[in-house]
């Protein structure tokens, strides 16, 4: 039924992750997941770091993970303006280790010069990005 099927673009700073037609939409919203289908209201919502659900006419579900942005859903158009998306084949999943590993390490030890906040950001950011990749 593609009269039941909505325009989505996830958009980066560094380039258009997708854009094109869905059924679905799933967004970690900063006070909880929310889905977008067909004839959805309104809304302007900022994400957080989480999983990003998105289900095509055909059926195909691809996650992304992503660190946060906006989201406007207007007359069955989305726009995301994420600060990072990033598929489950994409996330490198050594490197998405590595920062986990140096965040937890910063956490731990907690020198004088450590940005707690940041570490803990950049923790929560590569758990997120491990967890997506397992579900591949």
């Amino acid at each position: 039924m593609a009269d039941k099927n909505f325009q989505l673009d996830i958009v980066t700073p560094a380039r258009t992750v997708f854009s094109g037609e869905v059924k679905s939409f799933t967004a970690p919203g900063v006070i909880g997941n929310f889905q977008v289908l067909f004839n959805h209201a309104p809304l302007l919502s900022a994400i957080g770091i989480g999983e990003i659900k998105v289900v095509e006419p055909s059926g195909k579900l691809t996650r992304y993970a992503t660190s946060g942005g906006f989201v406007e859903v207007k007359t069955n158009k989305v726009i995301l303006l994420a600060e990072s998306a990033e598929s489950e084949e994409e996330i490198n999943i050594e490197r998405a280790q590595k920062s986990k590993t140096r965040a937890s390490e910063r956490l731990i030890k907690k020198q004088k010069e450590t940005d707690v906040e940041r570490a803990k950001i950049a923790l929560q950011r590569s758990i997120n990005r491990l967890n997506i990749a397992s579900k591949k």
